[in-house]
């Protein structure tokens, strides 16, 4: 069924791209119809309503590239910030999409004071990431960017899109909202926390 999905975004990306520079009505046309057929795919593929799906598609113009998210890994005294979504109830690294405007570290930086309250400083990049090779299927592509940063103030405080903040030793990780953080990339933050050395992880 992934590769359903895979699949589904790929063909829908050519045919965005195809509108983009269609050079008459009938090109324009046969890429809307192509368009439609990946809708239907990724609805089916993700048992989603097909009207949302649409939107998302439709809402993309031009050359179709992937979205980008970014995520902080704030470490104090040997425990790492995490953040508890509203939408699931699980928990995630704070982070985001990155704004129009905004550097990725910038982005990082106003996601965790937006989402967690703390102040932090992005200082290194941990990784850069195509999401579907180690989170569940998405109707978007998507390059995570993930960021060590160090914390330099604030407190905790809740947002409209998080309900709890907390830090975390290594083996007491919380229930972990997948679509955004997995278990095996918080213990590589941790090592690299360990080893500032290491070097950035990528793909």
């Amino acid at each position: 069924m992934s590769n359903q999905i895979e699949w589904a975004k790929q063909i829908a990306a050519l045919a965005k791209t195809g509108q983009f520079y269609a050079k008459n009505h009938y090109d324009a046309e046969r890429y809307a119809q192509l368009l439609a057929i990946a809708a239907d795919m990724l609805a089916a593929a993700a048992d989603a309503d097909l009207a949302p799906v649409k939107l998302i598609l439709e809402g993309d113009d031009g050359y179709i590239t992937p979205k980008v998210d970014v995520r902080g890994a704030v470490f104090r005294a040997g425990k790492i910030l995490l953040v508890r979504e509203a939408v699931d109830g699980l928990w995630t690294l704070p982070g985001g999409w990155a704004d129009i405007g905004d550097a990725p570290s910038e982005a990082v930086e106003r996601e965790i004071r937006e989402e967690s309250g703390y102040e932090a400083k992005a200082v290194k990049l941990l990784a850069l990431e195509d999401r579907k090779r180690r989170h569940p299927p998405s109707l978007n592509e998507v390059y995570k960017i993930a960021f060590l940063c160090e914390l330099i103030g604030g407190e905790a405080r809740t947002s409209d899109e998080t309900t709890a903040v907390g830090w975390f030793a290594e083996n007491e990780i919380p229930p972990l909202s997948l679509g955004r953080v997995t278990e095996g990339q918080i213990k590589r933050w941790f090592k690299h926390w360990r080893q500032p050395d290491l070097p950035t992880d990528f793909d």
